[in-house]
């Protein structure tokens, strides 16, 4: 038997190496693999002595040769394709160990040239995987370090069939697949392809997905444009087991949290803040967060775009909290809160600001692609369309409540002041419904306060109905053809209203 080997990641192959050859399979290796495969002692030749053939072209074209690529494709059981090999002098190759040239890790290096980029394509590597892979049934082909044990220790029992060699030929098209993927994602400069294909990897399995009876894992997305790894990156410091629903939660936090520069804090529920409140005290950001509705917390996920210190961590550890995320945590902080058994403490590097990365979101039968939404510059200076210009407390907290309602489920409508959320609506069929869901959370407090919705208002019914419980000014994206009857209500209640023309739906 005879065995190619030409790996760019080389743990354990010196291992494996010598496994075969303790059962007396004849080694072929090129470049650095060869020379770590030899430096252990281990009997092993160059692919020129297959071959015949010298490497050329700076190692461009070294296994790209009938002896090679006759010797792993030739049918064992055609007696034709057994004649040919004879008539050529080609033997076969029985196992192929290839991993390929580390593209990605090349081009998410700063500063990395197109010209050295194009040289870590792998050529000669993909094209032995395949022709291993294709042969399958007579041709064991191994592409992942982690499978090195297992796939030596079949051999030495004998037992290697054509069912671990399938399962090996699988991994082997997967890993080509991820890496085309990669080089194809950096040679395009075009945001949605007329093609396009995902390379995504298992990050962990989940015990279930939104509900018990549903399978579910997460999968990280493999973009080399788009290196941010995002909740790939979590850390699980304490607690159970992190859920589907909790991820879909931690999602929503970070997405919230990216919009504020300063400390805040967010109380998510089912991916919707129902507390948020900035301030420059982390501790007094979270009481404030919490005012906002402490029925709905309970259960839920606390959210902080900064470290978490011992006076914040010893508020929060006085309610019930599914899970609390976090970019770091102080040592005395994370100490007390992994007292609590069935809190999940899961830290993850936030973005210091919104991107407008692809969000990809399935449906039957495809994906919908879509930039992620991000509150623009020029809607931070929105145009006043009220006799009354809201005074500059007012606009600050209307800016806060519009950074706020993008976070919230449409229809969304957020009530706020002195940054600090009130209340908010969420996910109504009805604008007006959603006003008055915020209203009834925000009780009294509605009183002097401003409010937001993400999208314009239909009607004057969702306004009169914040003005009548106290709202002074109210912020939303205009563009409805009762544009003006909105303003006259406003007007008549000598509040203040802006236009930011644009809407921020999340269904």
């Amino acid at each position: 038997m005879r065995a190619i080997l030409s790996v760019s990641n080389k743990e354990g192959v010196v291992d494996f190496a010598r496994g075969l050859r303790d059962l007396g399979i004849e080694l072929y290796s090129t470049g650095g693999t060869k020379k770590a495969i030899a430096d252990a002692g281990i009997a092993v030749d160059s692919i020129s002595v297959l071959t015949g053939f010298p490497e050329i072209l700076d190692g461009r074209v070294k296994t790209l040769h009938p002896s090679v690529h006759g010797g792993i494709l030739a049918r064992r059981g055609l007696p034709e394709h057994m004649a040919a090999l004879k008539e050529a002098g080609i033997n076969t190759i029985d196992i192929v160990v290839v991993n390929l040239y580390p593209f990605v890790q090349t081009v998410t290096r700063s500063g990395v040239s197109l010209e050295e980029a194009i040289e870590n394509i792998d050529i000669g590597g993909p094209t032995m995987i395949r022709s291993a892979a294709k042969n399958y049934e007579s041709v064991t082909i191994v592409v992942d370090p982690a499978d090195y044990d297992w796939v030596l220790r079949k051999m030495q029992e004998n037992s290697l069939d054509a069912a671990s060699r399938m399962k090996l030929a699988q991994k082997a098209y997967q890993h080509t697949a991820s890496y085309d993927t990669a080089i194809s994602r950096y040679l395009c400069d075009d945001l949605f392809p007329e093609h396009m294909t995902l390379a995504l990897e298992r990050a962990s399995e989940l015990r279930y997905g939104e509900n018990p009876r549903q399978k579910a894992c997460f999968y990280t997305v493999q973009d080399v444009k788009a290196m941010d790894k995002g909740l790939g990156a979590l850390t699980v410091h304490s607690g159970p087991e992190i859920s589907f629903n909790n991820l879909l939660d931690f999602d929503s936090a970070v997405n919230t949290l990216a919009a504020f520069s300063t400390p805040t804090v967010a109380v998510l529920k089912h991916t919707n803040p129902c507390g948020l409140a900035s301030r420059e005290s982390l501790k007094e950001a979270y009481e404030l967060a919490l005012s906002g509705d402490p029925v709905a917390a309970f259960g839920g996920v606390v959210a902080c775009n900064r470290p978490v210190d011992l006076p914040t961590a010893e508020e929060i550890s006085k309610t019930h909290y599914d899970a609390i995320i976090a970019p770091a945590y102080a040592d005395d902080a994370l100490a007390l809160l992994s007292q609590k058994k069935s809190l999940r403490i899961v830290s993850v590097p936030f973005p210091q600001k919104e991107d407008d990365a692809l969000e990809f979101r399935n449906v039957r039968g495809g994906f919908l692609v879509q930039t992620r939404d991000c509150i623009a510059d020029d809607e931070l200076s929105p145009k006043q369309v009220s006799r009354r210009a809201p005074t500059s407390e007012e606009m600050d907290d209307l800016l806060f409540a519009w950074r706020a309602v993008k976070a919230i489920k449409s229809n969304a409508i957020a009530i706020a002041r002195d940054s600090v959320l009130l209340g908010m609506g969420a996910g109504q069929p009805s604008r007006v419904e959603s006003v008055a869901i915020a209203l009834k959370k925000a009780g009294n407090r509605a009183a002097g306060a401003v409010l937001a919705s993400d999208a314009f208002f239909p009607f004057a019914d969702g306004p009169e109905l914040a003005l009548e419980a106290g709202i002074t000014a109210i912020i939303e994206p205009g563009g409805s053809v009762r544009d003006d009857e909105v303003v006259e209500a406003v007007d008549r209640h000598a509040a203040a209203m802006v236009f930011t023309g644009m809407r921020h739906f999340k269904h």
